[in-house]
């Protein structure tokens, strides 16, 4: 079997680019590094050079996502303050996912850089477990753990009804931290 064709720059960025916006689901770098005969760290820089362009990527737990405007259903958005035990990390994603909401990102505050933000864009209880599989293979550290668990998160929904019952169910839960 031939070796897939090395693609150069600017190309490769194109076709990146268009494997993006013609996906549903997220790719990631690997994948990417893979069809286009490069090093995953060529891919990374790749999605900086698309970002620095502008292009609506983010990096999520699951790989890349090209973020495009839905004109036809309505995006209702909140931002909840929590504080629970990192062991409840799964929980509260699942709570929110349960109730058709999605997680669009996690915000800390920290005392040197301010404001950190992560995206985390889990839906469903299938992209919650895939997140925690990571999270636990890779041993990383959650950045809810450099503030004792208190952390913002942007929520997402085509319903604000979905993200008042999500807010309700945080605060039954003893997540929500309340103005």
């Amino acid at each position: 079997m031939a070796e897939p064709k090395k693609l150069l720059g600017d190309e490769r960025r194109t076709w990146i680019l268009q494997q993006l916006k013609d996906s549903s689901a997220p790719l990631t770098g690997s994948e990417l590094a893979v069809k286009t005969n490069v090093s995953r760290q060529v891919i990374v820089g790749d999605i900086t050079i698309l970002k620095a362009k502008n292009e609506p990527i983010i990096a999520t737990s699951q790989g890349y996502l090209y973020l495009r405007q839905n004109a036809v259903t309505p995006i209702f958005e909140r931002t909840v303050a929590c504080l629970h035990k990192i062991e409840d990390t799964e929980k509260e994603l699942n709570l929110l996912v349960d109730h058709g909401v999605t997680v669009k990102d996690v915000k800390v505050e920290h005392p040197i850089y301010g404001d950190l933000t992560a995206s985390i864009m889990v839906s469903n209880r299938q992209e919650v477990k895939q997140f925690m599989e990571k999270l636990r293979a890779t041993k990383a550290t959650l950045l809810a753990e450099l503030t004792g668990g208190i952390h913002l998160h942007t929520l997402a929904s085509n319903s604000e009804t979905a993200l008042l019952d999500a807010e309700a169910a945080l605060k039954d839960a003893g997540f929500l931290i309340e103005a």
